[in-house]
């Protein structure tokens, strides 16, 4: 039997059907009920133009039978206008009944008993990775001689980490009572005059993301699982993130993985067929070979600041976060979002880039199952890009290029739809 729609205080549910869970997938109907939050700052630019590629996409791939059934949800200063909260219940359990879910970018309002709207979303619905794919798209501007190289999808652990990181202020009692603990219990060397800081990484945290990232790259037939992590240093935290993640695809995924030391002293280097390769890197080091080595790289799963750091990084390769797309995803709740901030100082231009919203929405079409029109959001978007009709911030980097709005560039992208 199926779950009642919940009762709302201020939204109501359009007409439509709702997405459930099979025994291994996703059911979804002809037209799901799919929440959205608009966003701050630049959201209701950049939702409006993509809803526009999203809903044409749809359209022509599926001849007009297939349609998504928009519900609009509220957080951050829209839903302090509408409710006095940043993040309503309504919203939360919208999100959680309904399944899938997008939103635009937010600022966390001062004042408002939440550190990120976005890290609050994550913790609160139980969405434990955050995966981020980077590629390069024909024709973007890029910092490096190779941007095509980098094809990566980055899991990043989501709950943990510096994530649920505990913290003691310098000078406080709090702090003075750990350091206390530490030095006089436990034999650590602190000084006096330091904040302390504790991260936990657990067993269940850790294994629950590289599973998904392994059974990802299973299902989307990649080569290789790289655990990213600093366990040379700190090897009860970084390095027992390692050390679970080779338990999982030992335990779990046996047949299916095969771990850089098998391959050598094994196979001899040779790669089975069929196989995906587990292997794991320093953070340092990784940081390194995405620049000089980026196609070695696939998958790449590891805890929450590398994560961090890491998506952002490889995004800068292949043009920035303006065409870096998200979602945070838990057992099977999915929250896709823009990569970037709100740029209040943009609001309203109709002028910035829509790029990482239309991408996180390739990722959510792609996660209902429906591929050919991710597909044609992919390359209408590329196709635009190569005839340089863009945005301001890539038209600034294209000799020759056509600068257009944002909505001006959803309606290009939507004319080079085949």
């Amino acid at each position: 039997m199926a779950d009642p729609t919940p009762t709302f205080e201020k939204i109501s549910p359009p007409a439509g059907e709702r997405i459930t869970i099979g025994r291994t997938r996703l059911r979804v109907p002809d037209n799901p009920i799919i929440p959205f939050v608009t966003g701050d700052g630049i959201g209701p630019d950049i939702m409006r133009a993509s809803k526009r590629v999203w809903d044409a996409a749809v359209e022509k791939a599926f001849e007009g039978k297939k349609k998504i059934a928009w519900f609009e949800i509220y957080a951050g200063e829209m839903a302090m206008e509408k409710y006095g909260v940043p993040m309503p219940k309504d919203s939360l359990e919208a999100i959680k009944h309904f399944i899938v879910a997008i939103k635009g970018p937010l600022t966390t309002p001062v004042g408002g008993g939440i550190r990120s709207l976005n890290v609050a979303f994550r913790q609160l619905l139980e969405l434990y990775a955050c995966v981020r794919p980077v590629r390069w798209y024909r024709g973007v501007p890029s910092p490096v001689k190779r941007p095509k190289a980098l094809d990566v999808v980055i899991y990043r652990e989501n709950t943990e980490d510096v994530y649920s990181g505990i913290e003691y202020q310098q000078g406080t009692p709090e702090a003075k009572r750990v350091r206390d603990f530490l030095v006089n219990e436990m034999g650590a060397k602190i000084r006096e005059d330091s904040g302390i800081g504790i991260k936990p990484i657990s067993i269940t945290g850790t294994k629950r993301l590289v599973r998904k990232a392994i059974r990802y790259a299973i299902q989307s037939k990649r080569h290789s699982v790289t655990l990213v992590h600093k366990g040379n240093i700190m090897k009860f935290t970084e390095g027992a993130f390692r050390d679970w993640g080779y338990e999982v695809a030992r335990e779990e995924f046996a047949d299916e993985t095969i771990t850089e030391q098998e391959l050598w002293d094994k196979h001899g280097g040779e790669m089975p067929k069929g196989k995906i390769l587990i292997k794991d890197r320093i953070a340092d080091s990784m940081f390194q070979q995405v620049l000089t080595r980026p196609d070695e790289y696939d998958v790449v799963a590891m805890p929450n600041l590398n994560g961090d750091y890491m998506s952002d990084a490889c995004a800068a390769q292949v043009g920035g976060l303006g065409m870096a797309p998200g979602a945070n995803i838990g057992d099977w709740v999915a929250l896709f979002e823009a990569t970037h901030g709100t740029a209040p100082k943009y609001a309203g231009k109709d002028m910035v880039n829509p790029g990482s919203l239309m991408l996180s929405g390739v990722m959510m079409l792609e996660y209902l199952g429906w591929k050919k029109a991710a597909k044609m959001v992919q390359r209408a978007l590329e196709k635009t890009i190569k005839q340089k009709v863009v945005t301001y911030d890539l038209e600034r980097q294209m000799k020759g290029a056509t600068k257009v709005s944002t909505s001006e560039f959803a309606s290009a992208i939507i004319a080079n739809m085949g």
